[in-house]
């Protein structure tokens, strides 16, 4: 079950594809956090694509997009220049999903992220939660409906 909409998003400090620190606590103005199982794998890829694609949607909401991954640092780095990936990958590779868990996105049975976004407000609450089952891409439409649903609501 993900985080209720409401509640606050945990603290996190991970290293992004580049080995920078990224604290939750820098990502001003809002943010959109999203869990995805594997970098390379056929979805995620596509997923990711189409986040990349569409990042005009995320900063016209004056939010910081961000992708979480149990995968190493630089698988992460490998990933992103492969497809051209400007946001943050963050690694949650050590210890092995911590902050996925704490965002009850960890898949315990297969020991990956479930496919699971928040769009979190300026002080760090859960406004939205964007999700889909394994194998299914979530659809950029989503997005924008939650997004635009956060900046109503606001």
């Amino acid at each position: 079950m993900p985080l209720e909409i409401g509640s606050p998003a945990p603290a996190f400090t991970l290293a992004n594809q580049f080995g920078e620190v990224v604290e939750s606590s820098s990502l001003v103005g809002g943010a959109v956090v999203v869990f995805f199982p594997f970098a390379f794998s056929r979805v995620c890829t596509d997923e990711l694509g189409q986040l990349r694609d569409n990042l005009e949607l995320f900063d016209a909401a004056g939010v910081t997009l961000v992708a979480v991954s149990v995968d190493h640092k630089y698988t992460l780095r490998a990933f992103a220049d492969a497809n051209d990936i400007s946001f943050d990958l963050l690694a949650d590779f050590w210890p092995h999903g911590t902050v996925t868990r704490s965002y009850e996105a960890f898949d315990d049975t297969n020991g990956y992220a479930d496919r699971v976004s928040y769009v979190l407000d300026g002080s760090g609450t859960v406004r939205a939660v964007v999700s889909s089952d394994h194998g299914q891409g979530r659809p950029i439409a989503h997005y924008a409906h939650a997004l635009s649903s956060v900046e109503a609501a606001l």
